[in-house]
């Protein structure tokens, strides 16, 4: 699954999908759009997708990144799903509060908590 051109490193655990970005910055448009599709593709490949996605390594967020997490949340709603969130530093964290975000998504401080919050 994992291509050359992948701006994600993704393992399982649990029967939990973990994702975590390569790129410190989620910027480009042309980046967002392929990680919204490779996420896509993992919630595809899956009847009940539970997926964390983890932002370890991220210091910058556009909005438009915030728009695609939106549609990966609704995909997996759509096919009885869970998401959560992990890892998000403090001022990428303020972007979700101000936006209500924090409230649409559930957000851990760390992986390890996320994954334990799956039922």
């Amino acid at each position: 699954m994992t291509s050359a051109a992948s701006r994600l490193r993704v393992a399982e655990r649990d029967g939990i999908t973990c994702v975590e970005f390569i790129d410190r910055n989620i910027l480009d448009e042309a980046n967002i759009q392929r990680i919204g599709e490779e996420i896509g593709q993992l919630i595809d490949a899956q009847p009940q997708p539970r997926l964390l996605i983890s932002f370890q390594n991220v210091d910058h967020l556009s909005s438009a990144a915030l728009g695609t997490l939106i549609t990966i949340n609704n995909k997996i709603k759509s096919k009885d799903g869970q998401l959560r969130l992990a890892d998000i530093d403090p001022q990428i964290y303020e972007i979700f509060v101000i936006t209500k975000l924090n409230k649409l998504f559930k957000i851990y401080k760390t992986s390890e908590e996320a994954i334990e919050s799956f039922a």
